[in-house]
């Protein structure tokens, strides 16, 4: 009997009530007429995999404004192992920071063992800048929820280089993180994408400047491993095993589906997606193969944003074949520029290799 192997699962639910002026996700409105039929489609598309999943994702959007109730019922179709990771994003302010309307307890009941929060900052002036509704005695207030419904594993996003952010208002967001019991945080650089609000008033944002922005990446490394978070990608530290076993995925270029609106897979080699409309995807529309997908420099480029970075062990296991000398004479070259370093059969970035991350791994990639 042919075993099935296990792969990771990406649900994306693209429903929020206001749109956060630096977003360029894909998100419409949630009336409720759009909303059941979506979870119908879900489901339909989850019935019609012969698959079974270890790590869940559900990614928006505002995926809690869902509901336990739907929530549960997408959970009780989905097919996963005993060890499953199941992450939930949240929005504090529609998670019953202030009316307690979102049933942490029934989401766990149902498989959901991980949270993803969107803090952004822990200075309400920066929050509101960033056009959060809550404040950050909402997000303490969702926060204690979860752990009393049981979910231990929470991460908080955090924002860098934001409006009127300063080393001193970093720290007090990074002191909030280690003191809210949270074992993982995604801190991010603002990018200003093209289509958003942010990007209309770009001449009008108090912004810190690329060199102030670079110490507020450092400083986010430095202090947060100092309280226990190591850092396990560019943008990601988490205590000891906390690590999102489902984004590894992705950068280890390892198999997953991706079920809704705007959703990407790569299965069988094969890169697919689902189109930026929910109306189609609830319509049955099928995803638009992307070509082949896992090839050397995609490989390459996902490895290098790992701290672990890529194994030239893994690289010859998977491909056949060393990685050419021009580009281990090129990696040579970035690590005396203190770019990169070289232990234990693996190529990686160093901090500030990691703040240069796309020039450099451009570099490394024209060597294959």
């Amino acid at each position: 009997m042919t075993m099935i192997k296990p792969i990771g699962l990406y649900l994306h639910i693209p429903f929020c009530r206001g749109k956060c002026p630096y977003c360029d996700f894909y998100s419409v409105y949630p009336d409720e007429e759009t909303v059941e039929a979506y979870v119908s489609g879900l489901i339909r598309k989850i019935d019609r995999e012969d698959r079974i999943y270890d790590t869940v994702y559900f990614g928006g959007g505002t995926p809690s404004l869902l509901g336990a109730e739907r929530i549960s019922r997408i959970m009780s179709r989905i097919r996963r192992t005993e060890n499953c990771e199941a992450t939930l994003e949240c929005n504090p302010s529609d998670t019953g920071a202030v009316d307690s309307s979102f049933d942490f307890r029934a989401a766990a009941e149902s498989g959901i063992n991980r949270i993803s929060m969107g803090l952004q900052s822990a200075v309400d002036s920066e929050r509101k800048a960033l056009g959060r509704r809550a404040g950050c005695d909402d997000v303490s207030r969702a926060v204690e929820r979860i752990f009393r419904a049981g979910i231990r594993n929470v991460s908080l996003d955090l924002m860098l280089g934001i409006p009127f952010q300063t080393p001193e208002s970093l720290e007090k967001s990074i002191d909030f993180c280690a003191s809210s019991g949270a074992s993982h945080v995604s801190a991010y650089i603002l990018k200003i994408e093209e289509g958003t609000r942010f990007y209309e008033k770009r001449n009008e944002l108090i912004l810190p400047d690329e060199d102030e922005t670079c110490e507020l990446y450092l400083q986010t490394v430095s202090s947060l491993e100092s309280k226990g978070f190591h850092q396990y990608e560019i943008s990601n530290f988490a205590k000891e095993g906390f690590e999102s076993r489902h984004n590894l995925k992705y950068w280890r270029c390892e198999e997953y589906l991706g079920i809704g609106a705007a959703a990407h897979s790569f299965v069988d080699g094969k890169r697919f997606f689902y189109g930026r409309n929910a109306e189609d995807f609830i319509n049955g529309v099928l995803p638009v193969e992307d070509g082949a997908g896992g090839g050397e420099e995609e490989f390459v480029m996902l490895a290098l944003r790992l701290s672990e970075g890529l194994s030239e062990k893994k690289f010859a296991d998977r491909y056949g074949k060393l990685l050419p000398e021009k580009f281990k004479n090129k990696a040579d070259f970035l690590i005396e520029k203190g770019l990169m370093n070289y232990s234990c059969g693996a190529y990686s970035l160093t901090e500030r290799g990691f703040l240069l991350s796309n020039p450099v791994i451009c570099e490394l990639i024209e060597c294959l």
